[in-house]
């Protein structure tokens, strides 16, 4: 199947297997519903957050991803919530395993925790660091003492710090939380139920692979999935590596109630991109 405008019907029950077909523009997409899906903001900023948050209400999602605090109370006017939110985590080169940024990354997650539990934000973002020539022990150590500093407001507001695992071959390069098993060593020494991995199936394939049997071994490690197709970070389809099927399935298998939320970035129609993504991850 080449990338167009749209899929048929054949091609999509060519791509997933199943009798799945997808609705007409205007129809629910979401059908099983045993996986809670969102859409990433910056991946969508065509568009505007209101209509952005129309056409997900009506594909059947239940949450944007990756907001800032003011737009954290405009999704909930249709229906949706942040998945996802910045709440001044710092920033990918410049996160937890450099002790000199705990300190502001304490007090930022001190002031918006409260806001994203009133808010009903349930997850917000962090980031582990560039290594700069830092070994693995001391960052893991430094993530520790960080994410232990901050570990209790999250716990007392009802609220997820994730860490998020990204790709250091392609997109972020020298970015240390670069393997699953990096990131699994900080937040089993940490041991909160508040603190957990943002596994980025894109990165992870790019970095290790082997993506269904990882998760399956660090589920209980994880609270937020993101997609994006390999190689390209772009639509879910047969152009690229991974069968989202299979995974989504996996993931579903495992008892996850949190949110996969899609991050790939549009080559076509963006609604179009989205609704076919969305009804291949319905599992």
């Amino acid at each position: 199947m080449q990338p167009t405008s749209s899929l048929s019907r054949r091609q999509l029950l060519s791509l997933v297997g199943t009798t799945l077909a997808l609705p007409a523009f205007g129809q629910r997409v979401v059908r099983a519903g045993r996986l809670k899906q969102s859409v990433t903001r910056w991946t969508y900023q065509s568009m505007s957050l209101p209509d952005l948050c129309r056409a997900a209400a009506d594909i059947g999602l239940s949450a944007i991803d990756l907001l800032q605090e003011p737009d954290w109370s405009v999704v909930r006017q249709y229906g949706l919530v942040c998945s996802m939110g910045y709440a001044g985590g710092g920033s990918i080169p410049d996160g937890l395993n450099v002790k000199a940024n705990h300190n502001a990354i304490v007090a930022n997650f001190e002031r918006l925790i409260p806001r994203a539990e009133a808010e009903r934000v349930p997850n917000v973002i962090t980031f582990f660091g560039n290594r700069r020539g830092m070994s693995d022990q001391d960052a893991i150590a430094n993530c520790v003492e960080g994410l232990n500093r901050v570990k209790r407001i999250a716990e007392d507001h009802g609220v997820t710090i994730c860490v998020e695992l990204l790709n250091s071959k392609v997109n972020h390069k020298d970015y240390q939380g670069d393997h699953t098993t990096f990131g699994a060593a900080v937040i089993k020494a940490v041991g909160s139920p508040r603190v957990k991995l943002l596994f980025d199936i894109y990165h992870m394939q790019i970095m290790e692979g082997d993506v269904i049997q990882t998760i399956r071994a660090n589920k209980d490690l994880i609270a937020h999935y993101h997609t994006g197709g390999v190689p390209g970070r772009h639509e879910l389809d047969d152009t690229q590596e991974i069968n989202w099927r299979a995974v989504c399935g996996a993931i579903a298998d495992t008892g996850f109630a949190g949110y996969v939320a899609h991050e790939f970035q549009p080559t076509r129609d963006p609604l179009t991109s989205l609704r076919e993504a969305v009804a291949i991850c319905d599992v």
